[in-house]
């Protein structure tokens, strides 16, 4: 099985290992869990992304007071 091995400073090392701990799993557990929480949080925002934006006109339409101005940056064309 494929490996990595990763460089900390002492400090990193450190808040890395209190951060494994407060979510009671081992450091070697939390380290190989981080980038597959990374992959599922950017997919869950994209798809919060493009419903909101699928469904912006209806919350336009039932919350007229709420739209931005005219001239305001939207979603994607906002980046």
């Amino acid at each position: 099985m494929p490996s990595l091995n990763i460089t900390f400073t002492d400090e990193e090392l450190e808040a890395v290992r209190a951060a494994a701990a407060a979510e009671g799993k081992s450091l070697k557990q939390f380290v190989h869990d981080l980038p597959l929480r990374e992959q599922q949080r950017l997919q869950f925002v994209r798809y919060a992304v493009s419903w909101s934006e699928t469904h912006r006109d209806e919350f336009d339409e039932a919350f007229p007071d709420e739209m931005p101005p005219p001239n305001a940056q939207r979603g994607a064309e906002a980046a």
